[in-house]
């Protein structure tokens, strides 16, 4: 994962708990970078270690971690690192979510070894649909969660997203069902 997730795990940290609980997150884990640098590649197994530590440090289960990683990832640092993009995607959530997509392409044109997931949609209505999820990585379904909860939020419409069906069930992708309150 690029350098700009480690960022905005530290961010998230900082802000609700604190530099030193994130100097203890960082030990925990065994990450020795003073900084991560955006546009770099770093493993995956790095921000796994660091959401693990997390979860032991702040004694909090990892899934609420990755919720809570989601929602700031949305109001934080998406809408900083690329708010022209989260504009340009929709005017509702409705509408984000449909153009899903094309965020995840103009994403790569910044970032060209980024290996985004896909998103589709399904049985689509004027306050739900079916998010299916496609990705090459294991244990990000409650981060899933947590984005779109956060983009609920972002445009002003409060968002429960469920996970139906995994992909280990049929083989293919996870698939949310995600519900609004289609007055906003």
């Amino acid at each position: 994962m690029y350098g700009l997730v480690n960022k905005a795990v530290e961010d998230l940290v900082i802000t609700h708990f604190g530099e030193e609980k994130w100097q203890a997150i960082k030990s925990k884990a065994g990450v020795d970078e003073e900084v991560f640098i955006s546009n770099e590649s770093y493993p995956d197994s790095l921000t796994f270690d660091l959401v693990g530590a997390a979860s032991e440090v702040l004694e909090t289960p990892a899934e609420e971690i990755l919720i809570a990683f989601g929602e700031h990832w949305v109001l934080k640092t998406a809408s900083e690192s690329y708010g022209s993009m989260m504009k340009a995607g929709g005017r509702s959530l409705r509408e984000f979510l449909l153009n899903l997509p094309n965020f995840h392409t103009r994403v790569s044109m910044i970032y060209p070894d980024l290996q985004p997931p896909r998103f589709a949609c399904s049985e689509v209505g004027d306050a739900s649909l079916k998010l299916h999820y496609y990705t090459h990585r294991s244990g990000l379904t409650n981060f899933v969660v947590g984005l779109v909860q956060g983009l609920g939020k972002y445009y002003e419409s409060p968002a429960v997203c469920d996970l139906k069906e995994t992909r280990d069930e049929n083989g293919e992708c996870d698939i949310f069902d995600v519900s609004w309150n289609a007055g906003s």
